[in-house]
């Protein structure tokens, strides 16, 4: 067996002067680009966008989150800001978060997730949820979970909105939480406005927090089709602001933890007019605390998740794009 041939170095390539000058000015405008996902153009266009009004003493701030989780990816900088302006904060969710069946088979270890591990999870995300709005600083008393069907509300604002809906995830056609506002309610779409009435009613909100239609998220959007509806009849309808975290096909970008970069407009709803609410390192710090309490769902999207802990969160005073 004959020993191969060493292959000779190559020779290093000679650059000309105006070549090596186009690498370095290229390499300075990567290193000066904010990390790829979000272009110089794009930040420039978030610092030029309108600052969100800010929360006032005295003022009660009411967020309707469909799922545990979604009020910290949307809103916890502005919880924050609201809370140390010296407002009342509030948040009611909708769904136990129960439908995730590829977070059940992690956290309950086992392959084919149904009925009662569903329902764990569903127990388990709402210990998170109020963990996670501990980290907010907002009080048990101001905390109300409705249980309704995570997956379910598109068919309580349709076929079942008169006559119960199973969730085919958990087996249950009532809210089966022990801590919810009504146990033992019907998943119905009456029911559904009948606890959202008794939540508005109650907390009386200056400011009403909701996902926009734009929202990917089919409970997300079907949240919003409630809330309008009750918020009209009450006649709190110019009290709605609007949110979004499903906002298109991997946003936000870059995915993980760059709390340096700005969040942008989502692709789905990027001409509503959007105003920012800029963040403190404070608040991202409070921000990521409440994130990281979900640990269910962190071991899944963890990345996903972090992502909206940025410079800045995103409020539209209507559901209109411009």
């Amino acid at each position: 067996m004959t020993r191969p041939r060493r292959a000779l170095p190559r020779p290093m390539p000679r650059w000309s002067l105006p070549a090596t000058l186009l690498v370095l000015l290229g390499l300075a405008a990567w290193i000066n680009e904010p990390i790829p996902g979000v272009t110089g153009r794009e930040a420039r266009a978030v610092a030029a966008l309108p600052v969100a009004p800010a929360f006032r003493a005295g003022q009660r701030v009411l967020l309707l989150s469909p799922h545990p989780d979604d009020e910290t990816l949307c809103c916890a900088g502005m919880l924050t800001q609201a809370r140390a302006a010296g407002a009342q904060v509030f948040v009611t969710w909708i769904t136990a978060g129960d439908g995730f069946e590829f977070d059940a088979a992690l956290t309950e270890r086992t392959l084919h997730p149904q009925g009662r591990a569903l329902r764990a999870l569903g127990e388990r995300r709402v210990g998170e949820a109020r963990a996670a709005a501990v980290v907010l600083g907002i009080p048990l008393d101001h905390q109300v979970v409705l249980g309704y069907p995570d997956g379910g509300l598109r068919f309580l604002n349709g076929v079942n909105f008169d006559r119960p809906y199973t969730s085919p995830r958990t087996g249950a056609s009532a809210t089966y939480l022990r801590e919810a506002q009504t146990p033992g309610a019907p998943f119905t779409g009456e029911a559904l406005e009948a606890d959202l009435t008794r939540v508005l009613r109650r907390v009386q909100p200056d400011v009403i927090l909701i996902p926009a239609h734009e929202d990917f998220h089919p409970d997300h959007h079907t949240l919003t089709l409630f809330a309008q509806r009750v918020a009209a009849r009450l006649g709190l309808q110019d009290r709605l602001r609007y949110w979004v975290v499903h906002g298109g096909l991997e946003w936000p970008l870059p995915k993980g933890l760059h709390e340096g970069l700005p969040l942008v407009p989502p692709p789905l709803a990027r001409d509503l007019p959007w105003q920012r609410v800029p963040l403190s390192e404070q608040d991202q710090a409070v921000k990521l605390r409440a994130v990281n309490a979900y640990g269910t769902q962190t071991e899944v999207l963890g990345r996903f998740m972090r992502a909206f802990v940025r410079r800045n969160e995103l409020l539209s005073p209507v559901d209109v794009p411009r």
